[in-house]
């Protein structure tokens, strides 16, 4: 993992309720210079990411200047996390390749 750090986990409520991690802001500048090549509209990021154990891939998005990780409420509970906890998570920028955004097939 090429980025590591910590953050609180906190809910941000939309169309439905998710869990999301801030990126720090030290970090946000390395991102930015990946998300050029890797990045796939409205300013997502793809990356893979681990807590613990738990390894998934989902796109940061940008907020507040910034960025935030989404959390899987799968990982949430492989890994006994809930509101408000600070968690260390490491994290990479994870080019698509040609991968749909749910990594299964080619998006042409």
């Amino acid at each position: 993992m090429d980025l590591v750090f910590s953050a609180e986990l906190f809910e941000w409520r939309g169309p439905a309720p998710f869990y999301w991690l801030t990126v720090p802001e030290d970090d946000c500048a390395s991102i930015r210079a990946e998300a050029a090549a890797a990045s796939y509209g409205w300013g997502a990021v793809p990356v893979r990411a681990r807590i613990g154990a738990t390894e998934w891939e989902t796109s940061l998005l940008p907020r507040n200047g910034g960025y935030v990780l989404p959390v899987k409420n799968a990982v949430r509970r492989a890994e006994g996390v809930v509101e408000g906890d600070t968690v260390m998570v490491g994290m990479s920028v994870a080019p698509r390749d040609g991968r749909q955004a749910n990594g299964t097939g080619p998006t042409c």
